[in-house]
């Protein structure tokens, strides 16, 4: 047993400091985001405060695939809620706490009930906008199905904080708490994610009159998507749909040719491509291993465009999924880093304490958690990579020394990486062909 007297520095604290203690008591001790002492160089925030808000659009006259009956489609107006984070002025609370309202479970799905619960960010809701250093370049975010605007905050508020104005979606008919068929998501992604770049846009105008306006450079936008985000991304950007794809969309939407219209050989698809849009994060994205894109629809991209995938992942595919549609871009400069025997999920937030109550189903856990990688330390490794590859493409900080890198990080310690600590990744990197 230690001696009494080597515990009075510790009872000396407690009497003679209470606001520390108590203030220590109510700060999270690790909040998503923060860093592990193994965390990679650019993992780290950078100088502004971060502040969030919550607001929604409304995409009108929408076909309403889920209400399609006797060969007609009705229409209606599609709401998005959008969560922006953004810098925050000088001045701002430095405490930067926020709590973030969340749910577990699925809906429509009585073995996954809904239940709430709350997760800590690093971040002042409402917070005044920095708008001296602006405007920012923009990046959209694109969740799972199913998912939420809150699935990757470690990322967001980490981007925020080093000058940009982060925008996350909930995609409607598709997110833990109103999930529906498959079919919505399946033609509402690519759409859902143009339209939020052609709306930040819009709003961004000195005159709209909304607090971005002025804050938000969204002529040179980055898009981020996770597994279905990543499919979206990906067609929204120039990988037009194959002859199959949209042919099983219509079996599965009694006939709807609605998908054609993002199909590779679709005059329409051609010239929605948005020029806004400069580089693309692909996380895990879903599709090629069932037939989403063939090599004709892969020639179709042409941005800059980061992959992200586990090699052992069971959802999107390795070899046949993220791995195949890297190789097959050919027309892009393109990386993939690979985490070793990680499965598909390489993009969330760690697994909320919520989700690892006795007696829940298991999934509430698995929707987060890799059986083999710490969460943790994925969201710092991507946070590094994202900020090099966006600030490099998008700012043009001269981080392309982070981004030339030996293939297997267990035989070289990659640059940013303390030693002993650039292991299990593989990384790849294809220039663009002409």
């Amino acid at each position: 047993m230690k001696p009494f007297y080597k515990t009075l520095p510790f009872l000396f604290l407690i009497v003679i400091h209470p606001a520390y203690w108590l203030h220590a008591q109510n700060t999270p001790a690790f909040a998503f985001g923060d860093l592990l002492p193994d965390a990679p160089e650019l993992a780290a925030r950078d100088s502004f405060a971060v502040g969030v808000r919550t607001f929604t659009i409304i995409h009108p006259q929408q076909q309403d695939i889920l209400n399609r009956k006797d060969g007609v489609t009705p229409v209606y107006d599609r709401p998005l809620v959008l969560e922006v984070w953004y810098p925050a002025a000088p001045g701002t609370d430095p405490e930067q706490i926020e709590t973030y309202q969340q749910v577990l479970g699925n809906h429509g799905d009585e073995t996954r009930p809904l239940i709430p619960f709350s997760f800590t960010g690093r971040c002042v809701r409402d917070a005044d906008p920095d708008r001296d250093h602006g405007p920012y370049p923009l990046v959209i975010v694109s969740h799972g199905y199913t998912g939420s605007r809150y699935l990757m905050t470690y990322l967001t508020e980490n981007l925020a904080s080093k000058g940009y104005v982060v925008v996350a979606i909930d995609h409607t008919e598709s997110t833990f708490q109103d999930a529906a068929a498959f079919t919505s998501t399946l033609l509402n992604r690519p759409l859902d994610q143009l339209f939020t770049l052609n709306e930040i846009g819009r709003l961004a105008q000195p005159n709209s009159g909304h607090f971005l306006a002025g804050l938000v450079d969204a002529d040179h936008a980055g898009l981020i998507g996770y597994s279905m985000g990543g499919y979206g991304a990906l067609n929204t950007t120039g990988a037009g749909f194959s002859s199959r794809a949209v042919g099983l969309f219509s079996g599965m939407a009694a006939g709807s040719d609605a998908l054609a219209m993002r199909g590779a050989d679709s005059e329409a698809y051609q010239k929605s491509q948005d020029p806004h849009f400069k580089a693309v994060v692909a996380f895990a994205p879903w599709g090629m291993n069932v037939g989403v894109w063939d090599s004709v629809g892969l020639t179709g991209l042409h941005l800059p465009t980061f992959f992200v995938a586990g090699d052992q992942d069971d959802v999107s595919g390795y070899e046949q999924g993220t791995k195949k549609i890297f190789d097959g871009a050919i027309h892009a400069e393109r990386y993939l880093l690979t985490y070793v025997n990680a499965r598909h999920n390489v993009a969330p937030n760690p697994p909320p304490v919520a989700s690892m109550q006795p007696g829940l189903n298991i999934n509430e856990y698995l929707r987060y958690a890799d059986s083999v990688w710490d969460m943790r330390r994925i969201n710092n490794i991507n946070q590094h990579f994202v900020t090099a590859f966006l600030g490099y493409y998008l700012k043009g900080i001269p981080y392309k020394e982070y981004l030339d890198l030996s293939p297997d990080a267990n035989l070289e310690v990659w640059k940013g990486f303390k030693p002993r600590t650039s292991i299990g990744l593989r990384w790849e990197y294809q220039p663009a062909r002409e």
